[in-house]
């Protein structure tokens, strides 16, 4: 089995000011490098789903270019699925600055046993940190042209293998590993709990 690695880049950064978050720096690195670092070895081979391909050129990776620009979240991840070359891709935000080398596995390790493998945080499900089988395109697909874009609607039609927050804990703290910065005062505690050695 094949894993593609896909980053997330297409959002709108609308609560940074319009600032990509992917480039914004967190321990002297850029953040979507720091996504690279880990998944790199992890994976097979890695691309990018972005509107602003001409930010990402220094990366060296493949681009694509959203599919479906209104659809959210979910249109992004039904363009990276479509585009990995991969039998799953294991789909990950672009502004996640402390994802887990560990954590990662956890999800690869079990990729192939279910549709979708995910770990889950109380009542969150972790979509932008999951692995999710070439199997989830129909529903995706049919979800979207139906404007039901929540990510986990079409979960009912799949087969989901969830991982519980206490594997993930083993290895880091999931409230860390699992945190997205959207605005600058997450932009801020990133960069001192990069400073502290996340």
């Amino acid at each position: 089995m094949t894993v593609t690695g896909v980053i997330q880049a297409g959002g709108r950064s609308t609560r940074m000011g319009g600032r990509p978050k992917a480039l914004l720096e967190v321990g002297g690195r850029r953040i979507v490098e720091r996504v690279v670092d880990v998944l790199e070895p992890l994976v097979d081979d890695l691309l990018v789903v972005t509107n602003t391909p001409d930010l990402y050129g220094f990366l060296g990776l493949p681009m694509v270019v959203d599919l479906f620009p209104d659809a959210g979240s979910l249109g992004g991840l039904c363009t990276g699925l479509a585009a990995a070359d991969g039998d799953v891709a294991f789909t990950v935000a672009c502004d996640m600055p402390f994802i887990h080398r560990e954590v990662v596995r956890l999800v690869l390790e079990r990729a192939g046993r279910a549709d979708v493998v995910i770990p889950r945080v109380g009542a969150q499900l972790e979509t932008m940190h999951a692995a999710y089988g070439k199997a989830c395109l129909p529903h995706m697909q049919s979800r979207i042209r139906a404007g039901r874009l929540k990510i986990v609607g079409f979960f009912e039609d799949v087969r989901v293998l969830e991982i519980p927050e206490t594997e993930v804990a083993r290895h880091g703290d999931p409230a860390v590993v699992f945190m997205n910065v959207n605005t600058p005062d997450e932009l801020e505690h990133a960069r001192r709990l990069a400073v502290a050695g996340g």
